[in-house]
């Protein structure tokens, strides 16, 4: 009997699928090697700044990538031996109140335009949304040589009140984010509080907030994270050149200059350090809410 032949579209899927099989075999392989890659680019220099924070040696060292003697000698001189040059301390203490009332002036601007915008209905609504996504669609760094001479006139640079006016004045701008966590609130609550005779005051503090915990957590890390770590407007308001009145930013820049480097360059990596200590701590404390609040408003929407 002849035997029988196989059919050329068999033979084609089989081939077809063995070559899935090796492309996934090679993915499984070459991915996990680019991220670890990719994950180590990112992270050498993190470390280095690390090492060198405590290392023993003052300037920087590029014979080694890990110091030869190790001390806390750096940290020292950051938070308890204050010279000319280095007042942390004045620095740290002057970012945290712009930053604290930052945080707090602005969560409440972007809570009130999101709770207008997504549970209020009144004539020119949708055009005040669409004019608000346009304006930030514009870099703020372009408009900032006109609010510096703005406030100028106003007596306000130099002033940590002029940095949180300027740090909070646009933040209802950003309101996308709770207005889509709010929209997926039922009205049928909103309506129940004013059957009972509550008034938009009332029904945003007892209905709508108490519902958008998560979201307002993210909100409140958010607008402490952009004056705890600005430098380009924090550098251009307070120009002064009077070192109290600058914040950690300026500070540990100020320490790179030329002359100082070879100085103070393992006292600035000890500065860069302990100024990611205090939002790590909060993000550890706060991961549960933080990830609740972008997934929520992000899949509710």
């Amino acid at each position: 009997m002849a035997k029988k032949r196989r059919s050329p579209r068999i033979s084609r899927s089989t081939k077809a699928l063995r070559n899935m099989r090796v492309k996934r075999r090679i993915a499984k392989i070459f991915y996990p090697i680019l991220l670890a890659i990719l994950a180590a680019i990112w992270l050498i220099p993190i470390l280095w700044l690390v090492v060198t924070a405590f290392s023993g040696y003052k300037g920087i060292n590029i014979s080694h990538f890990f110091p030869e003697t190790w001390s806390f000698k750096n940290f020292g001189i950051i938070l308890f031996q204050p010279d000319s040059v280095v007042q942390y301390m004045t620095w740290f203490k002057n970012t945290l109140i712009i930053a604290t009332f930052t945080c707090i002036i602005s969560t409440m601007f972007v809570i009130m335009v999101s709770y207008a915008f997504s549970c209020m209905r009144f004539r020119g609504r949708k055009g005040l949304m669409t004019l608000s996504l346009i304006l930030n669609m514009f870099p703020g760094v372009l408009s900032m040589i006109a609010v510096y001479f703005i406030l100028k006139s106003l007596g306000l640079t130099n002033s940590h009140l002029g940095m949180i006016i300027v740090y909070s004045a646009s933040s209802g701008l950003g309101y996308l984010i709770v207005k889509g966590y709010m929209d997926t609130i039922p009205i049928s609550l909103r309506e129940s509080a004013r059957i009972e005779g509550a008034n938009e005051f009332v029904t945003m503090t007892k209905v709508i907030i108490p519902i958008c915990k998560p979201i307002i957590v993210y909100q409140i890390i958010f607008s402490f994270l952009i004056p705890w770590g600005d430098f380009v407007l924090a550098k251009l308001m307070l120009n002064s050149g009077l070192s109290k009145d600058w914040t950690v930013a300026i500070g540990l820049y100020n320490m790179l200059d030329k002359s100082l480097i070879n100085k103070y360059f393992s006292i600035f990596c000890a500065g860069g350090l302990i100024i990611s200590v205090p939002i790590s701590i909060l993000f550890v404390m706060m991961q549960k809410f933080y990830i609740e609040g972008v997934s929520g408003g992000a899949n509710k929407a």
